[in-house]
């Protein structure tokens, strides 16, 4: 009986330090973290990766397929399509002051910039 009193006492006070106070932020954020690189690590040992199938970007795609030319097709196959790749591209393709891709037409260009 007692052990079950003091059990609980011991989960009141987690209880209220997790949801009143911030000091349990940061043993949280860094177990996060842990678990997190645990996690990676067992996915590169296994070698096995969760691939979300973005069906708006498959659409997008096709449609843009449609519109380039084979030599800018060949250049746009060289873009992975991952949310990195595609941000990278527009960060460096993207914008006003953007310089003009090597391959693309200026429209192709600005339609690959507004429809990835």
């Amino acid at each position: 009986m007692k052990g079950w009193i003091i059990l609980a006492l011991l989960a009141g006070a987690l209880y209220y330090l997790y949801t009143e106070t911030d000091k349990l932020d940061a043993p949280i954020a860094k177990t996060e973290a842990m678990v997190k690189k645990i996690e990676n690590k067992v996915d590169s040992i296994t070698g096995t990766q969760i691939i979300k199938i973005d069906h708006k970007l498959a659409k997008v795609r096709t449609d843009i397929v449609e519109r380039l030319s084979a030599l800018e097709l060949n250049a746009f196959n060289q873009i992975p399509m991952t949310p990195e790749s595609i941000a990278d591209f527009k960060a460096h393709y993207c914008g006003t002051m953007a310089p003009e891709h090597p391959v693309f037409s200026k429209d192709n260009q600005l339609y690959l910039c507004d429809n990835l």
